[in-house]
């Protein structure tokens, strides 16, 4: 079944904050509707397993990991109607064009990444999915110190805040970050923070 005009719709929010998790509901109701659906991860993703994605409570879905986003276009089959990318913040800024065209040619693209990095600045080419986006969903965590809503992805290094200069990409679980609100979330060596 073709959809009658494409659309993009965005997930966001921090880590442990249930993207995937949505991403993969919306997958699964795609497909009981008789929709072609085809998931798409970066290669660098291998946290949990190679070939699909899986939310931290353990849902997963067959997935295709891509080095690039331009190499979405080979994997592509020609009856998919709906295209999902986790963690699409890891990708480069192509990403933005290939989603575009995807929509153009009349497919739903269900995209779902870190709007913020650890230092709580924009991560990647999330800025211009949103913007972008005929639907947004931003999801919220629950801060690891004081239990309200969680808006922040914290990097522990040694079980300390990332300091500013750390390297921005680290692929890591709960061994590695924590969700934070914006009161408790720290990054040493951030001007203003």
């Amino acid at each position: 079944m073709k959809h009658h005009s494409g659309r993009v719709e965005v997930i966001c929010g921090s880590m442990f904050s249930g993207k995937t998790e949505e991403l993969i509901r919306r997958a699964r109701r795609a497909m009981i509707a008789k929709q072609k659906v085809q998931v798409f991860k970066p290669v660098i993703d291998t946290r949990y397993s190679v070939e699909r994605v899986t939310s931290h409570n353990g849902q997963d879905f067959e997935a295709i990991p891509v080095p690039t986003a331009q190499d979405i276009w080979g994997q592509l089959e020609k009856d998919t109607t709906v295209v999902a990318i986790d963690e699409a913040q890891f990708f480069d800024f192509g990403v933005v064009a290939i989603v575009e065209s995807l929509a153009k040619r009349g497919l739903r693209v269900i995209i779902a990444g870190l709007d913020m990095d650890f230092r709580a600045e924009p991560f990647g080419p999330m800025p211009v999915l949103l913007c972008l986006a005929d639907d947004v969903q931003k999801l919220h965590a629950i801060c690891m110190v004081c239990g309200e809503d969680a808006s922040r992805t914290q990097r522990l290094v040694n079980g300390s805040p990332a300091r500013y200069d750390d390297p921005i990409i680290m692929v890591g679980a709960s061994e590695s970050y924590e969700a934070r609100c914006r009161e408790h979330h720290s990054v040493p060596g951030k001007e203003n923070g």
